[in-house]
């Protein structure tokens, strides 16, 4: 039986601003936002088989395996090439749940990405998102894997360069579910649609962080503390807040200053995720 194990990045992202922009009638959220990767986040250690036995560890408490998005990327891919393969995979869990960066979206992306080049099934770029659109709306600009303005429900993806700054990345204590948020009566639903263009000019918003700033005094006070360094917001729809710096080391140093309700990271934002890099140079 021929085994084969390798590791595999699912990087965390941010989003620079989120406007809502309407509600379809089945409830999923019109949305302008731009996405930016950063060089952190989780692992997938990935070890293929050919008795098609498919396993994860660890357990993620409270969530079902079928309920993995993890697992139901492999199981989306399985049914896709219809292939007999399996295989194990091991998630190093660094980024926080419920925290904004995207990481279980970045997980299945991940799955898909690396799936389909181990298992040398040859689906396109293209139906890897379309595979992924099923699994969440933040997986397609995993799978593209390039700093990207959204629209749409977040799968019309419109690549674009923007200069890799440094992040402090900052998690209170709390956890903030994303259909909460989006349920809320409250919640900006109808904020204009604008060009990139007149977007990239603008104050950078978050149309969530007004809602969640009542909903959890938490993030509120990390981000009244956080502004005193520099201009600090929500990333999605929270936990997470972020400042932007123009160098490593001032970033650094608004790190070690951090109370110690704040767990916090630095990380250097890409315009080409680590995902895209590995598979780019696995590809040559």
């Amino acid at each position: 039986m021929t085994q084969n194990t390798s590791a595999w990045p699912a990087p965390a992202k941010l989003n620079l601003f989120l406007y809502i922009t309407g509600q379809r009638h089945n409830g999923h959220h019109e949305l302008q936002t731009l996405f930016q990767f950063l060089n952190y986040g989780d692992t997938l250690t990935i070890t293929t088989n050919e008795t098609g036995e498919i396993t994860l560890s660890p357990d993620i408490h409270g969530i079902p395996v079928e309920n993995n998005l993890i697992y139901r990327a492999i199981m989306a891919l399985k049914i896709k090439t219809n292939t007999p393969q399996g295989a194990h995979i091991h998630l190093d869990k660094v980024l926080p749940m419920g925290g904004g960066l995207g990481g279980g979206s970045s997980n299945a992306a991940t799955t898909l990405v690396a799936l389909n080049h181990l298992w040398n099934v040859k689906l396109s770029t293209d139906e890897l998102v379309n595979i992924g659109l099923t699994i969440g709306a933040d997986v397609p600009v995993f799978i593209r894997g390039s700093t990207a303005f959204a629209e749409s429900v977040g799968e019309l993806l419109q690549p674009i360069y923007t200069e890799e700054k440094w992040y402090l990345v900052a998690k209170p204590d709390v956890s903030i579910s994303t259909s909460q948020i989006f349920a809320h009566p409250n919640l900006t639903r109808n904020t204009p649609k604008r060009t990139l263009t007149l977007l990239l000019k603008k104050e950078r918003l978050n149309d969530c962080e007004k809602i969640v700033r009542e909903l959890f005094p938490e993030v509120d006070r990390a981000i009244s503390w956080l502004v005193e360094y520099a201009p600090s917001r929500l990333t999605g729809t929270g936990a997470c807040v972020f400042t932007e710096f123009d160098n490593e080391t001032d970033a650094c140093s608004t790190l070690n200053n951090l109370p110690d309700w704040l767990t916090g990271f630095i990380a250097r934002g890409v315009n080409t995720s680590p995902l895209l890099t590995m598979l780019n140079k696995l590809k040559k």
